[in-house]
């Protein structure tokens, strides 16, 4: 995977504003695959970072970045809680709750619909999709409620990965762009 390409699907995340990115990339081998990984996760943890392989299929792999601190602030949110206890998670700890996220995305064809919270979506907008109630609005993820925060925020999000990707193409590296939690 190239570095470009993490920083395209992943800049929000790299810069402090959002708890975690998913992205597909392409891979040759999974050795090649997790020596990249391993690289990543090097430089990134420094960071307050992570980098894991979710799933794979068809010589892609489905990765997740994502600042564990803040997945466990996250979690800590009584919303969220409910919404995951309702899913079948029963040990709320984060890493747990990832572990079964995984196993529900490599034995299932779609997505378990709680992955927003492991993004850091709103809450009642990860419910709303559950629920199948009639977004108001597209964009990083699916509106539910509050559009004019949402709005904002894809607005920060679409800036932010414009200036990483400036910074990144002007000489920045992939360390130097990532914040410190």
């Amino acid at each position: 995977m190239s570095e470009e390409a993490f920083i395209r699907h992943c800049s929000p995340t790299l810069a402090g504003l959002k708890t975690g990115n998913l992205f597909g990339s392409h891979f040759g081998s999974k050795e090649e695959l997790y020596s990249e990984i391993r690289h990543l996760n090097q430089i990134l943890k420094r960071k307050g970072l992570r980098v894991l392989p979710l799933k794979y299929q068809n010589q892609r792999a489905l990765i997740y970045v994502y600042r564990p601190e803040r997945l466990k602030q996250d979690f800590d949110c009584c919303e969220v809680c409910r919404i995951l206890k309702e899913q079948g998670y029963e040990n709320l700890n984060q890493n747990h709750c990832l572990a079964q996220l995984i196993s529900r995305l490599r034995s299932a064809e779609d997505f378990p619909h709680e992955i927003g919270l492991f993004l850091g979506y709103p809450p009642e907008d990860v419910s709303g999709f559950i629920r199948k109630e009639t977004c108001c609005m597209t964009g990083y993820w699916k509106v539910y409620h509050n559009q004019k925060a949402a709005r904002k925020t894809f607005a920060k999000y679409r800036k932010c990965t414009e200036i990483y990707l400036r910074e990144y193409r002007n000489g920045r590296s992939l360390e130097q762009l990532a914040v410190t939690d």
